[in-house]
């Protein structure tokens, strides 16, 4: 297999996809239904990716107890979040709890 031409071909394709959006710009319209669903691809995406890091951080199967610092500042997080609705503090409170939990384990 010759990775370098295999590696070319992807690029290409992936220009041409990305390029047929642009040239066609505001003649290419999608259906309402098609639009509403796809609003929901960066919170699906970031959630799938977030899921697994809190629950099993370690690969070894769930880490559902006390002793897993990603899922308790994840429960300050939410915590926050509900109770603020701020972006930036839920963010602050999650990792200073997460660094508070992680240091406290440590001990």
């Amino acid at each position: 297999m010759n990775y370098p031409l295999l590696i070319a071909g992807m690029a290409v394709i992936t220009v041409l996809i990305k390029a047929i959006f642009f040239l066609l710009g505001e003649r290419l319209v999608f259906p309402p239904r098609l639009t509403l669903a796809l609003s929901f691809v960066p919170v699906t995406v970031l959630t799938a990716i977030i899921t697994p890091m809190i629950l099993a951080p370690h690969r070894q199967g769930l880490e559902l107890h006390w002793h897993n610092p990603q899922l308790l500042a994840s429960l300050v997080a939410v915590a926050v979040c509900l109770l603020s609705g701020r972006q930036m503090l839920t963010i602050a409170a999650g990792l200073i709890s997460f660094f508070l939990f992680q240091w406290q384990m440590a001990l």
